[in-house]
């Protein structure tokens, strides 16, 4: 009995189609940065015609604009917030905060298309990168009001805490895989190295609750 051959019509050719020219976004980022994204690399690396790109997505800043909102990066990279809010909301907000902090490290230093992403948005002021920058801020908002209500009177600014905290990570971990060199003596491209951040980044959490 021959095997029925499934339908391979343009509705299959378009979803392969806009898959293949959405990853190659994200190797092009990979491999020659926010700078190299133009049609004719991202074409060439998914292996189709760049009149697709405008047939498919109208234009190249669309099609790159449907690959960073495909990536969830600022959901995923502090380990589901949401979850951690139900998770530890007993615990304190201190806890949740270490967690994401941590969190994120781990997802930072190992996504490579990340890294070029977060280059992009302080490197280059565009639509894109804006509206994803607003986006993720509307992230903390949750977690600041709990923090608010639990550190009411205290002469706190978590804020700013966290702000150097995630900058630092950010900052460390670009500086480590770009320049494969220590900083202040610590390497984070070894374990050890990323430990010492991480006791750190604990540390400077349980002073701030402590005052």
């Amino acid at each position: 009995m021959m095997t029925k051959k499934r339908y391979q019509g343009p509705s299959n050719d378009r979803g392969r189609s806009t898959q293949k020219l959405i990853e190659a976004v994200g190797t092009v980022i990979k491999t020659k940065g926010y700078i190299g994204l133009s049609a004719t690399n991202i074409a060439k690396e998914a292996g189709l015609s760049r009149r697709l790109i405008s047939f498919y997505f109208g234009t190249v800043d669309s099609l790159i604009e449907t690959y960073v909102r495909s990536k969830d990066y600022w959901v995923a990279a502090p380990g589901n917030a949401g979850d951690l809010l139900k998770e530890k909301k007993q615990s304190g907000t201190k806890d949740i905060l270490e967690a994401m902090l941590i969190n994120q490290l781990d997802f930072f230093s190992t996504e490579e298309e990340m890294q070029k992403i977060v280059l992009w948005q302080i490197s280059q002021s565009t639509r894109i990168m804006k509206e994803v920058c607003e986006e993720r801020e509307l992230l903390s908002t949750h977690f600041f009001a709990l923090s608010d209500k639990e550190l009411n009177g205290k002469d706190i600014d978590l804020r700013a805490v966290s702000a150097l905290l995630v900058a630092g990570i950010y900052y460390l971990v670009l500086h480590a895989r770009s320049t494969d060199t220590t900083f202040c003596e610590i390497d984070l491209n070894k374990k050890e190295g990323m430990e010492r951040i991480k006791k750190a980044i604990s540390l400077i959490l349980k002073n701030t609750y402590g005052n």
